[in-house]
C-alpha cells in the first residue's frame, strides 16, 4: 500500500515539470520578447544546475535524516513555483522560479526513487525504477498536455498555471502520508561511507553509467527548450505542439513501467545501446522533417529510447557500486545526469543562435549515435547485488 502511495507522489512530482514543458519555450519570446536561443534555454541551466546540485544533497541527507523529511522539504520549496510563474513581471522572475524548481525536483524525486529501492528486494532494482520513472513521466506527460490544451483556449498566462498550482497543493498532502523507509535498507553500508564520492570515481562502470545518463538529459534539454520553437517555426500551433510534446513523454513514460523490471531479466547494456540508437534515429527524422508531419512520430521514437535508457540507468548505477550507501550512490548519479541540463542548455543555446535549431539537432543525433560505444562497458547481464 505504501509503495502505491508512493507511485502516485512520483507522478505529482513529475507533473510539477510538466506544466513548463510546453509554455515556457513559446512565453519566452511571445510575452517577455526574448529572441535569443541562448537566453530562452536559460530556465532550463538554472533548473538544471540547482537540481544537479540538489540531487547530491538529497542522497546525502537521504542517507542521515531520512527520506520522508527529504520528500517534504522538496514540496515546501517548490509550492511557490506556479504562482511565480503566472504573475512573473519579467524572464528573470521565470529563470528564478526554475531555481526553486531545481531543488523541489532535486529532493522530492530523489526521495520517491531511494524509498522505493529501499522497499523492493535488490533483484528487482529494475522494476521499482521502472514503476517510479513510468508515474513521474506520465505525470510530466499529462500536465503537458493539459497545459497545451489550457493554452491554446485561454492564452499562455496565467490560466495553465492554474494547474501547477493544483499539482503541488496534491503533491505536498499525499507526501505528508508517508512513512520514512530507511529502516527496510537489506544491505549494510561500506567503507565508502567514510569517502563515497572518491571510492566511486574509481569505478569505470559507474562513470559511464553517470556520462551516459548526462549525455541523455542533454539531449532532453534540447527537446524541451528547442524542439517548441522548431515545432513553431513550422507552423504548429501551441495545442499541436503540446500534443507533441505530450507524446513524447507519453513514450518516455508508460513503457518504463516494462523496460525497468526487462532489465532485471536480460541486463542493463541491451536496453541502454537499443535506447541511444532509438533516440539517434528519432533527432535525424525531426531535423529532416520539414513540414513538421512526422513529427509526432519523431517524438514517440525519442521518448522509446528514453524508456529504454532511463529506468535501466538508474538501476544499473547501485548494480555496479556494491556496497555503498544507496542515498550516496543515486544522489551522485542523478546530480550528474542531471548536469546534462546545464551543459545542453549552455551549449545548445548558442549554438542554435549560431547555426540554426535543425542544424544543431542533427549533430546532437550523430551525438547519440556515438554515444553507443560507451554503453558497452555496462554489465552485460543483470547481476543485482
Amino acid at each position: 500500500m505504501h509503495l502505491a502511495l508512493l507511485v502516485v507522489v512520483a507522478a505529482f512530482v513529475g507533473s510539477m515539470v510538466g506544466v513548463e514543458r510546453t509554455v515556457l519555450p513559446l512565453l519566452a519570446a511571445g510575452e517577455f520578447g526574448v529572441g535569443s536561443k541562448a537566453a530562452t534555454l536559460s530556465f532550463i541551466a538554472s533548473f538544471g544546475a540547482v537540481k544537479a546540485v540538489s540531487n547530491l544533497i538529497a542522497g546525502r541527507l537521504a542517507d542521515t535524516h531520512g527520506r520522508r523529511r527529504v520528500l517534504i522539504a522538496g514540496w515546501l520549496v517548490g509550492t511557490p513555483v506556479p504562482l511565480l510563474l503566472m504573475w512573473a513581471p519579467s524572464w528573470g522572475w521565470v529563470v528564478g522560479a526554475n531555481v526553486l524548481l531545481g531543488v523541489n525536483q532535486g529532493f522530492t524525486w530523489s526521495a520517491v526513487q531511494i524509498m522505493k529501492v529501499d522497499l523492493v528486494s535488490d533483484r528487482r532494482r529494475g522494476l521499482a525504477m521502472g514503476v517510479n520513472e513510468f508515474a513521474g513521466y506520465t505525470g510530466v506527460a499529462a500536465a503537458a498536455y493539459g497545459t497545451g490544451v489550457i493554452a491554446s483556449r485561454m492564452g499562455l498566462r496565467p490560466a495553465p498555471f492554474v494547474l501547477g498550482v493544483a499539482c503541488a497543493a496534491i503533491g505536498l498532502g499525499l507526501s505528508l502520508l508517508t512513512r520514512e523507509t530507511s529502516g527496510a535498507l537489506r544491505s549494510p553500508a561500506s567503507e565508502l561511507v567514510a569517502r563515497p564520492h572518491a571510492s566511486l570515481w574509481r569505478n569505470r562502470r559507474y562513470q559511464a553509467t553517470c556520462a551516459l545518463g548526462l549525455l541523455n538529459n542533454l539531449r532532453d534539454s534540447v527537446m524541451w527548450g528547442l524542439a517548441p520553437l522548431l515545432l513553431a517555426a513550422r507552423g504548429m500551433d501551441v495545442g499541436r505542439i503540446g500534443s507533441v510534446s505530450a507524446a513524447y513523454l507519453a513514450a518516455w513514460g508508460c513503457p518504463q513501467i516494462l523496460t525497468g523490471p526487462l532489465s532485471d531479466r536480460v541486463g542493463r547494456r541491451p536496453l541502454v545501446v537499443a535506447g541511444l540508437a532509438c533516440q539517434a534515429i528519432g533527432l535525424a527524422l525531426l531535423t529532416r522533417d520539414a513540414d513538421a508531419t512526422a513529427a509526432p512520430y519523431a517524438a514517440i521514437a525519442i521518448g522509446l529510447g528514453t524508456a529504454l535508457v532511463y529506468p535501466t540507468l538508474l538501476a544499473a548505477a547501485p548494480d555496479v557500486t556494491p556496497g555503498a550507501p544507496r542515498g550516496t550512490v543515486m544522489g551522485v548519479y542523478r546530480s550528474l545526469r542531471d548536469g546534462g541540463y546545464v551543459v545542453g542548455a549552455a551549449g545548445a543555446g548558442p549554438l542554435a543562435d549560431a547555426v540554426g535549431i535543425t542544424t544543431t539537432m542533427a549533430l546532437l543525433a550523430t551525438v547519440m549515435g556515438l554515444s553507443i560505444a560507451p554503453a558497452f562497458l555496462l554489465p552485460g547481464r543483470a547481476r543485482p547485488t
